[in-house]
């Protein structure tokens, strides 16, 4: 009776103990202390703009150039479309609202995390940009589609993981670059990685940059630096004139569609040979000389030789193989006979070397017994 109350009493004390360290180890996360390390602080832009308003091409221009584009993120971004950012001024939600809204639906990305833009549209007042899928998932009709009650596609629960935002300007978009736009979201993400157009052109003489920066082409280009200007074409035409005895075949990059500029950048081989600009009620405007003001990469060239070249050009004659150490004469004797020297039978005097004797008669016997 004594032993079962004493471990009565000792598992009641385990009990206990093991009930004070489960309430010790239980803790409530909140809001403040959830978003206690997310940083808020915002310093507005000061990128200069005009006042013109976006035209079809700068449209056509800023999609194709920053659609795709990858920086890092300056703030932890959330999962939420409710994120407004004003060219040059404010960043709406506040610090508080900001918090609440991570705190809320999630974080999309943290700080130094690589975001990437999957989808661009501009309206009349505001560009708008979806980061890593965007904050809404996107819809998959297959999914309402059954055959015998059973789905065509598959039906994953999966959720929403980017983030969005609005760039808002005052009255109207302007006339705007994919450099300024990556400038005024500068509060929110980091586009300072180059990518290797850019770092290409960088490495190009000024009139060439500039070119490049302007979206310029010009005769002398090759097809590196046309990408660099104005990005992939829309359309490639090749062709080979019949009446061209040389058989001149050339390529060409067409950018833009009617209504709109129209260019069209001929190719022959690694160069451009021929820019023509089509802009609507204007002549065509045709640029077939060189524009390169004297730069001019030289051609990939490779020759292939059967030998190493002397000065004069002339072939240079190696001499045989030889088991000579580097700057070791040659004996007297193998000057005058290059050939294998086989040992001399002293009897004969022959240098044929003898064939070899017969084994004894007694040890065949003992090795095959009849």
């Amino acid at each position: 009776m004594a032993l079962t109350l004493y471990r009565s009493a000792l598992l009641s004390g385990l009990l206990a103990i093991s009930l004070t360290a489960v309430h010790a180890q239980v803790f409530v996360v909140g809001e403040k202390s959830a978003t206690a390390d997310i940083a808020t602080d915002f310093s507005p832009t000061h990128v200069p703009l005009v006042d013109t308003p976006m035209t079809e091409r700068g449209r056509r221009d800023l999609v194709r150039n920053l659609e795709a584009e990858q920086g890092f993120a300056h703030r932890a971004l959330p999962v939420s479309a409710n994120v407004v950012l004003r060219a040059n001024g404010p960043l709406t939600p506040g610090s508080a609202e900001y918090k609440k809204i991570i705190y809320e639906k999630g974080q999309a990305a943290a700080v130094g995390d690589r975001v990437i833009i999957t989808s661009l549209e501009i309206k009349p007042d505001r560009i708008i940009l979806d980061l890593n899928g965007g904050p809404y998932l996107k819809h998959r009709f297959l999914r309402h589609v059954q055959i015998n009650d059973a789905p065509v596609a598959q039906t994953t629960e999966d959720r929403a993981s980017g983030s969005r935002i609005t760039l808002l300007f005052e009255g109207h978009v302007p006339e705007i670059s994919a450099p300024e736009v990556k400038a005024l979201l500068e509060p929110v993400i980091d586009f300072g990685v180059k990518t290797t157009e850019q770092a290409y052109a960088d490495t190009l003489p000024p009139v060439l940059k500039e070119a490049i920066a302007a979206h310029d082409v010009l005769v002398g280009m090759n097809h590196r630096m046309v990408l660099a200007a104005l990005g992939a074409p829309e359309n490639k035409l090749r062709d080979q004139p019949s009446g061209d005895p040389n058989g001149g075949r050339y390529e060409e990059w067409i950018y833009g569609h009617v209504p709109q500029t129209i260019r069209f950048v001929r190719f022959s081989g690694d160069r451009v040979v021929m820019v023509e600009i089509a802009a609507l009620g204007k002549p065509i405007d045709i640029h077939d000389k060189d524009e390169m003001g004297g730069y001019n990469t030289p051609e990939p060239t490779r020759e292939v030789a059967m030998g190493d070249k002397a000065g004069d050009g002339t072939e240079k004659t190696s001499s045989p193989p030889t088991l000579l150490n580097p700057g070791e004469a040659v004996s007297a004797a193998g000057a005058r006979n290059d050939k294998v020297q086989f040992p001399t039978d002293t009897k004969s005097g022959s240098s044929t070397p003898a064939p070899p004797a017969p084994p004894p008669a007694s040890n065949l016997a003992q090795v095959h017994p009849l």
